[in-house]
């Protein structure tokens, strides 16, 4: 392949757009387009997409199946400051064999999981 690209972001639908807005941005997504059908949220160098749309029971259990994967230096920190903030996790803080993670669901159901350090690059030390 000659030219170069690049994953800017991904979008999803959801049933409020205004509710989904202020969830991620708990977790520092920017606005950068909002309106009541859609908005586009930045995260460094990535987007995320929430498009408005009915949900429906089939559409929430596909909900549970997407990750929207995340990663910050202090796992433990974020955590606190997160909790503080009111967030329910789903799983605190925990290793697994590849990184260690938690996670948290969106007002929609889509899975938030949030590692320390570089995606599949932090692999819990062993003790």
């Amino acid at each position: 392949m000659t030219q170069t690209i690049r994953f800017e972001g991904l979008s999803v639908p959801v049933s409020d757009v205004a509710r989904s807005v202020a969830f991620y941005q708990q977790f520092g997504f920017q606005v950068e387009q909002s309106g009541p059908q859609f908005a586009l949220l930045r995260l460094g160098e990535g987007t995320l997409g929430l498009l408005k749309s009915k949900i429906t029971e089939e559409t929430h259990t596909l909900r549970k199946r997407i990750h929207i994967e995340l990663s910050t230096d202090n796992l433990d920190e974020l955590y606190k400051e997160l909790k503080q903030k009111g967030v329910v996790f789903l799983e605190p803080p925990h290793d697994e064999p590849w990184e260690r993670a938690m996670a948290t669901s969106d007002p929609d159901g889509y899975h938030l999981e949030i590692a320390q350090g570089r995606r599949g690059h932090n692999v819990p030390d062993s003790e």
